[in-house]
């Protein structure tokens, strides 16, 4: 397969599964500040997010103030903000399209579509009223967009480039999720059981989708230790880190060429650390810092991929 084809596949499907998160995150934020709070830990919330994604002094640039309207604004509609929802769903679609011979025309419709869609809302700047719809939204079209790949595309090199980009981008945004709300959420979460504490707990949950799984694998009260755990090591969870890196490894062991071994041993040495891990051991490290490392490495391995097979390669 050509470098810059399967340059175009990886970054199309990063886009797309970079537009989700993005929509997770500004919506379990959205709904803890609905929640009764002071002022000052809503703007924790919205600056932490901001920190977490790189993007604090890049808004800071634009706004005077951290509020739930301007970081909404910044993150989802903003045009010149290269890590919008916004660019996102146009990246998503100008890859699409530099491969639309590659692509089955029903792939190229959703993603089109979406694109098409996208810029109606951000004309709207779709209001409190229904941000949360929007929110929905996104996650609705990346699960169309998904769907659409693994119903109608055929099974070859194409196929895993688009699953690998998919599988390292989820992996770093569900590290992301974990590493902002968790500590935020920590001092008042070591006293479990409040109405507050649950309702947050349970936000965190829905951003990855995650509440109805908790309930079903635990049966008790959602204690952090137990969230994070279900975020890190669960194989059964579909955005946990573990089967994230498990399927990466997966796709990216059937594109090996010449020049990946060392890039294959890192992704199988990540993928075993979580399937021999324990939460014990994480926590006698430091959530944050075994958080931090994580995204080293997967920055390390996205990196290489990019090196090993794509356009730079073919350069």
């Amino acid at each position: 397969m050509l470098s810059r084809t399967a340059d175009h596949l990886y970054w199309m499907a990063r886009y797309t599964e970079r537009a989700e998160n993005l929509a997770r995150m500004l919506e379990v934020n959205y709904r803890m500040s609905l929640l009764p709070q002071g002022p000052e830990i809503v703007e924790q919330g919205w600056a932490a997010t901001l920190t977490i994604i790189g993007l604090f002094d890049a808004f800071k640039q634009r706004y005077d103030m951290v509020t739930p309207a301007n970081a909404i604004a910044f993150l989802a509609f903003d045009r010149d903000n290269p890590m919008s929802i916004y660019s996102c769903v146009r990246a998503a679609r100008e890859n699409a399209h530099a491969v639309r011979g590659t692509l089955t025309s029903e792939i190229w419709e959703t993603v089109n579509g979406a694109w098409l869609d996208m810029r109606i809302a951000a004309e709207r700047c779709a209001s409190d009223t229904d941000i949360g719809n929007f929110f929905e939204w996104v996650k609705h079209r990346s699960h169309l967009t998904r769907g659409v790949i693994q119903g109608t595309m055929l099974r070859d090199e194409a196929w895993h480039f688009t699953w690998l980009g998919t599988y390292l981008e989820r992996s770093d945004s569900t590290a992301r999720i974990l590493d902002v709300k968790y500590h935020l959420l920590l001092p008042r979460g070591e006293k479990v059981g409040g109405a507050t504490d649950y309702y947050q707990w349970s936000a965190l949950l829905h951003s990855v989708s995650a509440f109805e799984i908790y309930r079903r694998v635990y049966r008790d009260l959602i204690t952090p230790r137990r969230v994070a755990e279900l975020f890190v090591l669960r194989d059964d969870m579909p955005r946990s880190l573990r089967r994230c890196v498990t399927q990466a490894h997966t796709h990216l062991c059937a594109v090996r060429n010449a020049h990946s071994a060392e890039t294959e041993r890192r992704a199988g040495e990540l993928q075993a650390s979580l399937h021999f891990g324990r939460i014990e051991d994480i926590f006698d490290i430091g959530l944050h810092e075994y958080l931090t490392r994580f995204l080293g490495r997967t920055r390390d391995l996205g990196e290489r991929v990019s090196r090993d097979f794509l356009v730079s390669s073919a350069d």
